[in-house]
């Protein structure tokens, strides 16, 4: 059995279709930096289970690993880390607004 490595619960807001990670205090953001990270494989699965009950705010909830990073979480996979800058086929939204990406 493998260790439980940190992770953030994940989604994509159901209007917008942006992606957003869950804070401690049960909001969608959409800065990774400020999702609550889950170290505990049963809050992790029990705060899961929550975020899916609530398919009129987000859709597609999934739990992504992350490492603690000076700023906060960092994603450790390439998908998670290309999921948050936004769109890949044309700069908008947050990729017009970021200078860095």
């Amino acid at each position: 059995m493998t260790a439980f490595t940190p992770k953030v619960i994940t989604a994509n807001a159901l209007i917008e279709g942006d992606v957003v990670y869950l804070a401690a205090d049960d909001t969608w953001v959409r800065d990774l930096c400020a999702a609550e990270v889950l170290t505990d494989e049963a809050v992790a699965q029990l705060r899961l289970l929550d975020a899916e009950r609530r398919p009129g705010e987000a859709v597609g909830v999934y739990l992504a690993d992350v490492k603690v990073g000076a700023h906060g979480p960092e994603p450790v996979h390439f998908r998670e880390d290309f999921r948050r800058t936004g769109p890949s086929n044309y700069a908008h939204g947050k990729q017009e607004a970021r200078a860095d990406v």
